[in-house]
């Protein structure tokens, strides 16, 4: 059983080479926007849990509001309109009716800040980190150095000028995606090289800006921080799901904004700690073979 336990979980990672858009260098492809779909990203994090039950909660509180408000309104054209009420009142005000209109909305902005303040403070308050990388936006990439083991790197879109591209889906930079073991679905979002995480770790991101504005957003964590330059601000975040995840630059930096996407890759700790060292050696891509080649290990290593 343990045989086939391994077998399996190798198998599955090399199948993820030729499964499209479903995986992509035998890791599952969990944060991507789909054509034709509605709704927020798998949440991968707690902080997206969070604000995706927040925003649920808010959902089903304005829509009772506008139904009851909408209703009130078609009752009231309805029943006081001039065929029905000839004669108008005279009366000025309702005391209690004003003083329910006044402390209800307050009631019901209390019990929204009861959950969203929670929420505000677990995405500000910054835990200590298991790992911490700085995050530099430039027009139009993102630079990354994981300041506790001396590496960095570069981050550019695969089909970016700075790479050989003409920011179009050409059959050069088609090539260039399936050689990096993306598919032609993950144009104007996968890079040539991604952040590597370790699941289940809590990750610290010092963000920070070498030229304009930017902003480093990842939906499926839930998390976006504005990258002004001069400052250096933080975000956290918490993967609770292998897979890549795909983001973007979320404040508009210039012509080549649209072209400066975000990927992160979610691995085990131990694809993780391969990954690491051969980074500090100056290989700082994860490929598909890697990933594979843990398996084989992982696999040698159980049997």
């Amino acid at each position: 059983m343990r045989l086939l336990t391994s077998f399996g979980g190798f198998a599955a990672a090399i199948a993820g080479l030729t499964a499209g858009g479903a995986m992509a260098q035998g890791l599952e492809i969990v944060g991507r926007p789909v054509d034709g779909k509605m709704g927020f990203q798998p949440p991968a994090t707690e902080l997206a849990q969070d604000l995706q039950g927040l925003d649920h909660m808010i959902l089903i509180i304005i829509t009772v509001i506008s139904i009851f408000v909408t209703g009130l309104l078609l009752w009231v054209a309805y029943r006081f309109n001039q065929r029905r009420n000839a004669k108008p009142a005279t009366f000025t005000h309702n005391s209690p009716l004003e003083v329910a209109w006044t402390v209800v909305p307050i009631l019901i902005l209390v019990f929204i800040g009861a959950f969203s303040l929670p929420v505000l403070f677990k995405q500000q308050e910054i835990p200590v980190g298991d790992v911490t990388i700085k995050v530099t936006g430039y027009q139009w990439y993102w630079g990354y150095e994981y300041v506790d083991d001396g590496v960095s790197f570069d981050s550019y879109m695969i089909g970016a000028p700075a790479t050989g591209g003409e920011n179009r889906l050409t059959p050069e930079v088609e090539r260039q995606l399936v050689d990096a073991g993306y598919s032609k679905e993950e144009f104007l979002l996968a890079t040539d090289t991604a952040i590597v995480v370790p699941v289940n770790k809590t990750i610290v991101m010092q963000v920070t800006g070498a030229d304009v504005i930017h902003s480093w957003k990842i939906p499926a964590f839930g998390v976006m921080q504005d990258a002004v330059p001069g400052r250096l601000a933080h975000l956290w975040f918490k993967a609770d799901r292998e897979g890549i995840y795909f983001g973007q630059c979320s404040e508009l930096c210039g012509i080549a904004h649209a072209y400066m996407p975000i990927t992160v890759k979610v691995v085990s700790q131990e694809v993780y700690d391969k990954w690491l060292e051969g980074a500090k050696a100056g290989d700082v891509v994860l490929s598909a073979a890697d990933v594979a080649e843990y398996s084989t290990i992982k696999f040698a290593a159980s049997n």
